[in-house]
């Protein structure tokens, strides 16, 4: 069989223009490969978000790879040098969207898969989760596919995702764990006037900076081992008053925190509502708090898996990565609730940017990274 070249391989996907959500088949080229290697291949759509569980052997353990072929938008098009989903080369750096967050950890992935197929290191099962919905909303991608595997009982035993971990040099950082995050609409509401007659109004604005107030002078945390102190922030004031001369009916704000294992989003939901409430006494109209919960704060202790993965990198990258908790939410916060999940790929700098690109020998040596991880990984926990 011949070997499953990464680069080639990323490219095809970037060529692929599977912008959330559309897939426009990007997924169908993944699976492709990874049926040709023998992979047992299940699509899984929910709504209108292609999703992929695909694996090779049914012994334990099973080692995941879980990754997305979805991207965000362009942006301005005529501020890249190069069409961004045309996959060109130049000077040996890839471009194209896609090429650092994420298909050149897919490919890269694939290809390690099929290598270590090859020499015969695979003591268990290589399985792959591929989501086209981790850039959106993700509400039909990871998360659904989580909880129908767990409804079968279907087994992982640890996990990779290939996020663009790697902070300023290749293999600097792997991703160990991961802030939660919360946000909240507030929204006051009261009963317009005129600013001439303010007996005759109840005036929302002033309710809902004290709220606003309280919540950004409070200090949620000083840290948490592993983890940074939790912050919350202001997002956003809306009032939508054109006029000088009329007290507004409803003033609304977000907020969003990012916390650390400390607290759990549903204590913070409800800290949000008693603040909102206590600023509100006495007030004549209404406060409604709405929050929405998108991920728990998790850490992975440091142990024989972590240990696996770090000497992966040492192996081909000559150091040894920071395990990090740091940067924003990604789908390891859904996989954690089936096994022990890690993040490792490339640097990150470019993702989402103009430009987006990767090195193409950054690209192979992530795939030998996950090639010696695939090694490592079963020599450790196999059979």
């Amino acid at each position: 069989m011949p070997s499953l070249d990464a680069v080639r391989l990323t490219q095809d996907l970037i060529r692929r223009p599977s912008v959330t959500p559309a897939d426009a088949g990007a997924m169908d080229v993944l699976q492709a490969e990874l049926a040709r290697l023998g992979f047992s291949c299940r699509r899984m759509r929910f709504g209108e978000i292609e999703n992929l569980y695909a694996r090779y052997g049914d012994a334990r353990p099973n080692l995941c790879f879980a990754g997305h072929t979805d991207v965000v938008p362009v942006g301005d098009t005529a501020a890249w040098s190069r069409d961004a989903f045309a996959g060109d080369i130049v000077d040996e750096i890839l471009i194209g969207r896609g090429a650092v967050d994420m298909k050149s950890a897919l490919a890269a992935f694939a290809a390690a898969a099929s290598a270590a197929i090859a020499r015969g290191e695979v003591k268990g099962s290589l399985s792959f989760l591929i989501t086209g919905d981790e850039e959106g909303v993700a509400t039909h991608g990871t998360k659904m596919v989580v909880e129908a595997l767990a409804a079968e009982g279907e087994a992982i035993d640890h996990c990779v995702v290939g996020e663009p971990t790697s902070a300023e040099t290749f293999g600097d950082m792997i991703k160990i764990g991961r802030r939660g995050s919360i946000n909240a609409q507030i929204t006051v509401e009261g009963r317009q006037g005129h600013v001439a007659y303010p007996h005759r109004a109840a005036n929302p604005v002033p309710v809902l900076v004290r709220i606003l107030a309280r919540l950004d002078a409070h200090v949620l945390d000083e840290g948490y081992t592993g983890f940074q102190p939790s912050n919350l922030e202001i997002t956003t004031v809306d009032v939508g008053n054109a006029a000088t001369n009329v007290i507004p009916a409803a003033a609304s704000a977000r907020v969003n925190i990012r916390f650390n294992p400390a607290h759990t989003g549903a204590k913070l939901a409800a800290w949000i509502e008693d603040v909102a409430q206590a600023e509100a006494a006495g007030f004549p109209g209404t406060v409604t708090v709405t929050p929405a919960i998108s991920g728990e704060a998790f850490l992975t202790e440091p142990g024989d898996f972590t240990d696996v993965v770090a000497a992966a990198v040492r192996d081909v990258a000559g150091r040894d990565p920071e395990l990090s908790t740091t940067g924003g939410t990604s789908d390891a916060r859904f996989i954690r609730a089936l096994c022990p999940v890690v993040e490792l790929g490339l640097v990150g700098k470019t993702m989402h940017a103009v430009d987006e690109r990767a090195p193409v020998a950054e690209i192979r040596d992530l795939q030998a990274v996950y090639e010696r991880l695939i090694a490592r990984y079963f020599e450790r926990f196999g059979g």
